[in-house]
């Protein structure tokens, strides 16, 4: 029975908690002993909150014998450690934030937390969410359990891992340059980055804070639905936040595909393309064109550009927003006595931060330097402009794009981490609507002949996650994809 709980999916589970076929207490022993056996190996979790979790599924069953069940009662969610949350360890998976416990609570989390759900801990991911493979964390490498010695895709690599691995019903993530979509097509799950300001980033570190976006890792579409409607919406505690009315999409799923024009940008298909992601991106062409979708060639000609104007603009961003991080406020202090201000600021990130999050904040700050600022920075946010209108221009001639996921299946640890910039290209098909902002969702596809998922992206207009979600529900059920049963 408990290995039946933890493949069902959230829909299943309220269905179940409702009709008292199971209790919430039952759901979460399952995943807490799941996670207790699997954990050692796959270092998805970096904290685990079991006895917070028992308290609030027992209080959930309460909630659900008085007839008051919440939208989410009693569903036992994974947390990535960039949320951060009231009275539980925040680490950023950084040793600059190792033992920082926030006062506070992030306006996801407490939005999820408000409507039942049940908090199973903090996931593992690349440190301060620089990262594409989940290689970089202070706490270790997160594997994929879908084989041998291979990366759950980055930066919310935990997150994806425990919810391919069915730890947990569903997980939060966020998404940069596609943190949450690429680990989700490597891991065979659905990941769905909204339009950025959909969720408020209240309460999550920041990495580029015109890029972050918090968004759903989850089993199916439905669930990423049900779960959008949650987490989106207003909050006056972030600027960024917009004033948009959340549909009820998880309601909007079936719906005639006919009319319906999907564009298929050429620049996606470069010389080289991975023969099998090429024909796993024909066959959902083919899915579409039979529902009686309309299929038409369009052009993104800036997306050539996208990756490198994104690593000029992240790091820039990142470089501000981790210059807080000096050993004086919070977080780590390396300090002997005698020290100076700047061997303090220097000996505390030095040993705070990780390769790859010196390297971006090096970059970042050459950028933004005197003599540099216009001929790198500058120029990237003109490009930037340029890579909105290729995307506004083509919403006039279609209602949704499809593209693959990633460049390439799950690639073993340690297989391109001598390379940057080789890793780096791990977002090429990501990167291109975080600069936009429009919403995005990954969907498992296939396999490849190694046995290893592969993705599809849908791309929507701004705040169009009806049609996002309508489209991907659809190709969800004609491509039958198989989840991972461990």
């Amino acid at each position: 029975m408990s290995q039946e709980l933890r493949y069902a999916t959230i829909a299943q589970l309220t269905t179940m908690l409702a009709t008292k076929q199971v209790s919430a207490r039952e759901i979460t022993d399952a995943y807490l002993d799941a996670i207790e056996v699997s954990n050692p190996k796959l270092n998805a979790f970096i904290t685990i909150t079991a006895e917070q979790a028992r308290a609030q599924a027992d209080a959930s069953d309460a909630r659900i014998a008085q007839g008051e069940a919440r939208a989410l009662e009693g569903i036992p969610i994974a947390i990535k450690d960039l949320f951060c949350t009231k009275g539980v360890q925040t680490t950023a998976a950084s040793h600059m934030l190792e033992g920082f416990i926030p006062p506070y609570e992030s306006t996801v989390t407490q939005r999820l937390y408000d409507a039942g759900m049940v908090g199973l801990g903090k996931t593992n991911l690349d440190q301060f969410a620089m990262g594409s493979a989940n290689i970089t964390s202070y706490f270790g490498n997160v594997l994929n359990p879908w084989g041998e010695n291979l990366v759950p895709g980055g930066s919310s690599g935990g997150s994806a891992t425990a919810v391919s691995a069915n730890l947990c019903a569903a997980s939060l993530g966020t998404d940069t340059g596609g943190s949450i979509r690429q680990p989700a097509a490597f891991s065979g799950i659905v990941g769905l980055k909204p339009t950025y300001g959909r969720c408020s980033r209240y309460g999550i570190i920041a990495f580029a804070s015109s890029l972050d976006q918090a968004g759903p890792i989850t089993k199916t579409v439905e669930d990423a639905a049900i779960l959008f409607e949650i987490m989106a919406g207003h909050d006056e505690k972030d600027s960024t936040s917009a004033h948009h009315e959340i549909p009820h999409v998880s309601n909007m799923l079936e719906g005639d595909m006919k009319g319906l024009r999907v564009g298929i940008p050429l620049e996606y298909r470069p010389d080289g393309l991975d023969a099998e992601i090429a024909a796993m991106w024909d066959h959902g062409v083919e899915i579409l064109r039979a529902r009686g979708a309309e299929i038409v060639p369009i052009s993104l000609k800036h997306t050539k550009y996208a990756l490198p104007t994104y690593y000029i603009i992240a790091p820039a961003e990142a470089s501000s927003n981790l210059a807080r991080y000096d050993g004086v406020r919070y977080g780590l202090r390396v300090h002997e006595a005698g020290m100076g201000i700047d061997d303090l600021y220097e000996c505390t990130r030095s040993v705070g931060f990780g390769a790859e999050v010196k390297r971006r904040i090096m970059i970042g700050t050459y950028v933004l330097s005197a003599g540099y600022y216009d001929a790198y920075y500058k120029k990237a946010q003109r490009v930037r402009g340029c890579i909105i209108n290729d995307f506004r221009e083509a919403f006039e001639k279609v209602d949704v794009i499809l593209t693959p996921t990633a460049p390439s299946a799950a690639f073993k640890i340690g297989e391109k981490m001598d390379d940057p910039v080789t890793m780096y290209l791990n977002d090429v098909f990501t990167v291109p609507a975080s600069m936009a902002g429009i919403p995005a969702m990954a969907i498992p596809a296939g396999l490849n002949k190694a046995g290893l998922p592969l993705g599809l992206q849908l791309l929507g207009r701004s705040f169009d996650e009806v049609t996002l979600f309508k489209v991907a529900a659809a190709m969800e059920r004609d491509l039958g994809f198989v989840r991972l049963k461990v």
